[in-house]
C-alpha cells in the first residue's frame, strides 16, 4: 500500500462508552418483584443509579412496588370496603388490601427517593446534590470564575 502511514491522532475514538451490564435480580425475590427488577434496572443502570451495594434496596423497592399491584389487584376484585354491623349500626371500613396498599406506597416513594423515580427525586439525583457550600464562594476569591 502507498501513501501516509496512520497517525493516532487520525483514530476518531468511539463514541460513549459500552453498555454497562444489568445485573440479575436476587434469587430471593419474589416472581413478581423480579418481573419489576427487570422492567426498570436497565435504565437505572444507564442513569448509573444502580451500583452493587445498592441491589437490596433496590429490591426492597422492587418488592413493593409488586405488592402495589398485586394489592391494586385484589382490591379492583373484591373493593375497597366492606360493611359491618356495630353497635351504633352498620358501618364502612376500609379493607385489610386498603391499608396494605397504603403501606406499599409509602415504602415505594421512600425507597424509590434514593434512586430517583419520581420526577422531583429525579432532578435532585441528577443535579449531583447539594456539593460544598462554600465551593463557589472560595473559586471566586482564588481568581476562579
Amino acid at each position: 500500500m502507498k501513501g501516509a502511514k496512520p497517525k493516532v491522532d487520525n483514530v476518531i475514538p468511539m463514541k460513549g462508552d459500552a453498555p454497562r451490564p444489568v445485573p440479575n435480580a436476587p434469587d430471593w425475590m419474589s416472581s413478581e418483584g423480579r418481573a419489576v427488577w427487570d422492567r426498570l434496572a436497565p435504565e437505572l443502570v444507564r442513569k448509573e443509579r444502580l451500583e452493587p451495594h445498592h441491589e437490596d434496596m433496590f429490591a426492597g423497592f422492587c418488592e413493593a412496588t409488586a405488592d402495589f399491584i398485586e394489592l391494586t389487584q385484589c382490591i379492583a376484585l373484591e373493593g375497597r370496603t366492606y360493611v359491618v354491623e356495630t353497635r351504633n349500626g352498620m358501618q364502612q371500613k376500609k379493607t385489610a388490601n386498603w391499608q396494605a396498599r397504603i403501606d406499599a406506597i409509602a415504602n415505594m416513594r421512600q425507597l424509590g427517593a434514593v434512586f430517583g423515580m419520581s420526577p422531583v427525586d429525579d432532578a435532585r439525583v441528577s443535579s449531583g446534590g447539594q456539593g460544598d457550600l462554600f465551593d463557589e464562594v472560595m473559586r471566586k476569591l482564588n481568581g476562579g470564575n
